[in-house]
């Protein structure tokens, strides 16, 4: 697994922690195609395993980004892999051990208005998915998303999202098992 394009282009994501699940390099370039610059953007990278979303959207550009990553050991790893990219200390780099939930929450109170654009790729594992649908309510509702907010959520094709109150799909794209399904406030254009 590698860095795709920008600044760390080229560069090697390192090991992957047992029991997670990364984006894959294919699924990821064609992510990041669709969603154009990410250039000065704040980034809410939830479930961040690898951190390869996040990684990839910094070395794009990105202003800021933060990884909640709710395991610990994955979470070390993930602060690991930073540190092999010569990325310790960034301080526009910030990796939150916590459930997407608590991290959401307190994000709206210390943090409102401050994300541009989040991935939200929780495990596929059975009952995963039933993680998204409140997570997004919360996101939606809780005022961490800057009004013209785009969330990205990955999940497998057998389970897409159902509709939600107040937001809207903008896009979809099936890759094999992988949908990928982008979301934006439903009083909001395109």
């Amino acid at each position: 697994m590698r860095i795709i394009s920008g600044h760390l282009r080229g560069r090697d994501l390192g090991r992957v922690p047992d029991g997670v699940r990364p984006t894959t390099d294919r699924v990821r370039e064609s992510l990041f195609s669709s969603l154009g610059s990410v250039g000065e953007c704040s980034i809410l990278d939830l479930f961040a395993g690898t951190g390869a979303l996040g990684l990839e959207a910094y070395s794009r550009g990105a202003e800021r980004v933060v990884f909640v990553e709710r395991s610990k050991g994955v979470a070390r790893a993930l602060q690991k892999r930073l540190a092999s990219l010569g990325l310790a200390g960034e301080e526009a780099l910030q990796v939150v051990v916590s459930d997407a939930r608590r991290a959401v929450q307190r994000l709206s109170e210390s943090d409102p208005a401050a994300f541009d654009l989040v991935f939200v790729d929780p495990p596929y594992v059975e009952g995963g998915e039933s993680e998204r649908e409140p997570i997004l309510s919360m996101l939606f509702g809780a005022g961490v998303l800057r009004p013209d907010a785009t969330v990205v959520v990955e999940g497998p094709t057998r389970h897409p999202l159902p509709p939600l109150p107040g937001i809207r799909v903008v896009d979809e794209r099936r890759y094999g098992d992988t949908l990928l399904t982008w979301l934006r406030a439903a009083d909001r254009p395109d």
